[in-house]
C-alpha cells in the first residue's frame, strides 16, 4: 500500500479530536497503532479491543468516529463484525486491516461492498522498519482524510439529521449517487483536445476500487476499440483480485500488466502492486514497461509515471481520468497530458471518497471536465466516438 499525503485534502476545523477504535487480536499491533494515533494532535484512541465481539458489544458506549478493524480475530472476525458495527452506528468509518494474502484481499473487497470505507494491508512483520513506516503513514492519512470526509458530511448541530441514513451511507453511496455538475469559473476548464483519443489512462487511490468497477461497467464501446490502462494505489495480491473484479464488471479482458506485453485495443491493463506501469513505443507497436524503481509521490505503483509515458507514445491522443484518492498523484502527469494537447477529466468532490487527487488536478486548472462518477463513462463514450464538446 502506498503512503499518500493528504496535502490537497481540504482541512476541516474540528474542536474535538477524531475518536479512533482499534480492534486487533495482536497486542503488539494494537499497541503500535494506538501509539501512532495518540501521537497525532487531531486524533485519540477511544478504545483498544481484542475481538470483533468486544467492539460490537461496546460500540455504543465507546462511540468512535473511525474504527481500524482487523480481519482475522477470535470469537468474531472483522468481516462478521462489520455489518453489526454499522447497524449499531451507521456513521462509523471503518478501515479494514489485513495481511497480504489472497484470502484477506478477497475479504477486504467484500468488506468494501458491505460498507467499509477503505482497507489497509498490515506489514508481515513489524520488525521490517520500511514496511512499518509505510503502514504508519498510510494508516494515519486514511484515518485523517476519511474522518474529515465524515465531518464535512455531518449535519450542523442546529439542523435536523438527514433520514434515514447519514455519514457512512454517504461514503458508501458516493460513487453511485447522482450529483449536479456545478459550473466553475471559465478559467478552471480547458477545451477538450481536437484530436481523437487513442488510449484511455485512469488513476485512482482511496475509494478507487468501487469507483473503477462502476466506471468500467459502462465503458464497453471505448474498451472494444481502444486500450485502457489503470493505475490504482494498491499492493500486490490486491491488484490481482481487482483485475478479476474489473473483468467481471466490464465483461472485457482485464489483467495485471506484464512487462513487455503489447498494448492492444479491447483490453484493460492494471498496474501490478509494487511496480510502476509505463508504456513505450517499439516501432509501430506499443508495449508495457514495468518499473521497480522508488516510489513516486510516495506511491508504488504511481499514476504520474503512466500519464507521463503515455504522452510520449500517444501525444495529443492521450485521454486521462483522475478518480477519487488521497494526495496529488496524477496532477503532474496530467499537466504533461494537457501540455501535449491531450485531455484530463477529474471526478467531482461530491462523489469522491477523498477529493485529493482529482481535487489537485481540478485546482491546477488542467481539467476539461470535473464530473460526478456516473457521468464520466457516458462522457468518455461520446468523446471516443468523435464528440469534441
Amino acid at each position: 500500500m502506498s503512503v499518500a499525503l493528504a496535502s490537497s485534502t481540504p482541512t476541516v476545523m474540528r474542536q474535538e479530536p477524531l475518536r479512533v477504535m482499534v480492534v486487533d487480536d495482536s497486542v503488539v499491533i494494537r499497541g503500535m497503532i494506538s501509539r501512532w494515533i495518540e501521537s497525532e494532535p487531531d486524533m485519540v484512541v477511544s478504545a483498544s479491543l481484542r475481538t470483533g465481539l468486544e467492539a460490537v458489544n461496546q460500540i455504543e458506549r465507546i462511540n468512535p468516529d473511525v474504527a481500524v478493524l482487523d480481519i482475522e480475530m477470535p470469537e468474531l472476525d472483522g468481516i462478521s463484525a462489520l455489518p453489526r458495527l454499522l447497524a449499531k452506528k451507521r456513521d462509523l468509518i471503518v478501515i479494514m486491516a489485513s495481511t497480504l494474502t489472497r484470502r484477506n484481499a478477497e475479504i477486504s473487497f467484500k468488506a468494501l461492498s458491505l460498507g467499509a470505507a477503505d482497507y489497509i494491508p498490515k506489514p508481515e512483520s513489524t520488525r521490517e522498519l520500511g514496511a512499518a513506516e509505510i503502514f504508519h503513514h498510510d494508516l494515519i492519512q486514511k484515518i485523517r482524510s476519511l474522518g474529515a470526509k465524515a465531518c464535512r458530511a455531518a449535519p450542523s448541530p442546529a439542523s435536523a439529521p438527514p433520514a434515514p441514513s447519514i455519514l457512512a451511507d454517504r461514503l458508501r453511496e458516493a460513487a453511485l449517487k447522482p450529483a449536479p455538475v456545478v459550473p466553475a469559473a471559465p478559467s478552471a476548464r480547458r477545451a477538450f483536445s481536437l484530436q481523437m483519443p487513442r488510449a484511455l489512462l485512469i488513476g485512482s487511490s482511496t475509494g478507487g476500487p468501487q469507483a473503477l468497477m462502476t466506471l468500467v461497467t459502462d465503458l464497453g464501446p471505448v474498451i472494444d476499440r481502444y486500450p485502457v490502462l489503470i493505475t490504482q494505489h494498491m499492493p500486490p495480491t490486491f491488484t490481482t483480485i481487482l483485475a478479476e473484479h474489473l473483468a467481471r464488471s466490464s465483461r472485457k479482458p482485464a489483467h495485471e500488466a506484464v512487462d513487455g506485453e503489447p498494448v492492444k485495443a479491447g483490453r484493460i491493463y492494471l498496474a501490478p502492486g509494487g511496480r510502476h506501469m509505463r508504456v513505450v513505443r517499439h516501432g509501430v507497436d506499443v508495449a508495457i514497461a514495468l518499473d521497480d524503481g522508488p516510489p513516486v509521490n510516495f506511491c508504488k505503483p504511481a499514476v504520474d509515471p503512466l500519464f507521463i509515458s503515455a504522452v510520449e507514445v500517444w501525444q495529443s491522443g492521450t485521454m486521462a481520468v483522475i478518480l477519487t484518492g488521497m494526495g496529488s498523484d496524477g496532477m503532474r502527469g496530467g499537466k504533461d497530458v494537457v501540455a501535449a494537447g491531450g485531455s484530463v477529466i477529474a471526478q467531482d468532490e461530491a462523489t469522491s471518497v477523498v477529493w485529493g487527487m482529482p481535487g489537485a488536478a481540478a485546482n491546477a486548472g488542467i481539467c476539461a471536465a470535473v464530473l460526478p462518477l456516473n457521468q464520466i463513462a457516458p462522457k468518455l463514450v461520446r468523446l471516443f466516438a468523435g464528440d469534441r464538446s
